[in-house]
């Protein structure tokens, strides 16, 4: 058992470290494609600042992830470890093609999968994946509708000054919304993964004398400091790699940038992800900046939103849940032939 339990905290970090790396174009795309950093700095600032939420927020969106969408006692490490493979495989393939997905839901559906398959839908808590399933919708809209408004707010206070001047400004002001906002992706993203590894320990705990002394040390659900330390670096290494792919689809795929739309596009999505952090709710970085970026867009006219892009995006969001919860469920349908405890 130890081994399989080391095995899928090692997958888990994997799966951070993917976050990271398709994320990473969330907090900086804007920054890179108004030309306010290189690809380089860009990566290593958001990743500094993905680190430093540490030391800012709590683990709300952990105990999320954790205990509020599958019943802890009905989990164990096979289906954890299922889970994990699903959500690797489908992140893994999206980096590759260079779709923006979230990662948070890719990680939800493969919860779900093995879950439902083992134990039927008893084992699922509704009101936790309702919640998510509001804020698939909520999160992007409020990321455009506070995009649109603050891009309004801005060229009002703004429309008479000379447009040089107010470029040199706003390129400076963009090193701050970027900052704000890779401190609302580690808040957010790091935690899912926190979530996923302190279920499997608790799922463990009292069968492993290593994993009690060593790994959890601690009889109820809680979120240990090593654990917490661990995840925001790996996501910050993520992000250090980088998805330069995913990038170039947020940057320069949906809509045209200068500073001041990226200024606004990552403040706004800043905010609904520190919003959403404090109250545990575990969104998706991608659809907020995706909806910031086109609430930004549009105040300079709908067609100068490229709408392809943005359709082939949101394709990739409805498939998420699905693709994950059946790539998961077939895994762990295949380890019931090889592992007979999970049979």
């Amino acid at each position: 058992m130890l081994t399989i339990v080391i095995i899928t905290i090692v997958i888990a970090l994997l799966f951070d470290f993917l976050n990271g790396m398709n994320d990473a174009a969330n907090s900086i795309a804007t920054i890179v494609a108004t030309r306010v950093f290189s690809p380089t700095t860009a990566v290593l600032w958001a990743a500094f600042w993905n680190f430093a939420a540490i030391f800012i927020f709590g683990v709300h969106v952990a105990k999320t992830m954790g205990g509020g969408i599958v019943h802890q006692e009905l989990m164990n490490e096979y289906l954890i470890l299922s889970a994990l493979i699903g959500s690797v495989l489908w992140v893994a393939i999206c980096t590759r093609f260079g779709l923006p997905i979230s990662v948070s839901h890719a990680l939800i559906g493969g919860m779900i999968g093995p879950a439902w398959f083992a134990h039927g839908s008893a084992a699922l808590l509704f009101s936790g994946i309702f919640k998510i399933a509001i804020f698939i919708v909520l999160s992007p809209l409020i990321g455009l509708l506070l995009g649109f408004f603050m891009m309004c707010l801005t060229m009002l206070v703004f429309r008479r000054r000379h447009p040089m001047k107010v470029e040199g400004l706003f390129k400076g002001m963009q090193m701050l919304s970027s900052a704000i906002f890779s401190l609302g992706h580690g808040a957010n993203d790091a935690q899912k993964t926190m979530g996923i590894i302190a279920v499997l320990l608790f799922s463990v705990a009292g069968k492993s004398a290593f994993v009690d002394e060593y790994l959890y040390a601690n009889g109820e659900f809680y979120i240990p400091t090593w654990l917490i330390i661990t995840c925001y670096t790996v996501i910050a290494l993520g992000t250090v790699v980088g998805g330069k792919k995913v990038m170039k689809t947020l940057g320069d795929g949906l809509a045209k940038l200068k500073p001041v739309q990226g200024f606004c596009a990552e403040t706004s999505g800043a905010l609904t992800l520190i919003g959403t952090a404090v109250l545990g709710v575990p969104v998706s970085t991608t659809h907020t900046i995706t909806g910031s970026i086109i609430g930004t867009g549009i105040t300079k006219g709908v067609a100068s939103v490229r709408w392809a892009t943005a359709t082939n995006i949101m394709a990739a969001w409805v498939f998420t849940i699905p693709a994950t919860i059946a790539m998961s469920g077939i895994i762990y349908w295949i380890m019931t032939f090889f592992i007979p405890a999970t049979a």
